[in-house]
């Protein structure tokens, strides 16, 4: 059984000029994996700009394992098409969480990540401190695909008796 460090969740909240694979729109959804888990949101229909607001918790025990995110237009009756792909790094928002951060006034700024190559970030990420919660808001470029991002924001979740981070 793998130490599991507490719980990660991903708040979905929206794509922003997502690519069209219907006729004049899509139907998108999004699947959050890592590692063995798979979750997803529910399907928005024909919509380029769709508001998930949706929260998905992924179990995080190994910190080294990236997160993809993955869109796809959910057809009736032939497979789902891809609408691009995303993945992103947790160890920095790992790494505020382990600052055991407390009383700050909240909307703190603790790290930001910029943007670049090596990620998929749109633009810079900041890591904020909002009451009493290590957060970060990120959005995401889609990969593998003409155009699109998607818009999540990270919260943790310590479990009592887990080994935390």
């Amino acid at each position: 059984m793998e130490h599991l460090l507490g719980l990660l969740r991903i708040h979905v909240h929206r794509g922003i000029n997502l690519a069209i694979r219907d006729v004049r729109s899509s139907d998108p959804y999004v699947v959050v994996r890592m590692g063995k888990q798979k979750l997803k949101t529910r399907v928005v229909k024909k919509n380029l700009n769709p508001e998930w607001n949706e929260d998905l918790t992924l179990s995080i025990s190994d910190s080294n394992i990236p997160i993809k995110i993955s869109v796809y237009d959910k057809d009736t009756f032939s497979l789902d098409d891809k609408m691009g792909d995303a993945e992103f790094d947790i160890k920095p928002f790992l790494e505020a969480v382990k600052m055991r951060l407390e009383s700050l006034p909240s909307g703190t700024v603790v790290t930001k990540v910029k943007a670049g190559r090596e990620n998929c970030l749109a633009e810079e990420s900041c890591i904020v401190w909002a009451d009493g919660k290590i957060i970060q808001h990120m959005v995401l470029r889609l990969r593998n695909v003409e155009r699109g991002e998607v818009e999540l924001q990270l919260e943790w979740i310590d479990i009592p008796g887990s080994r935390g981070v």
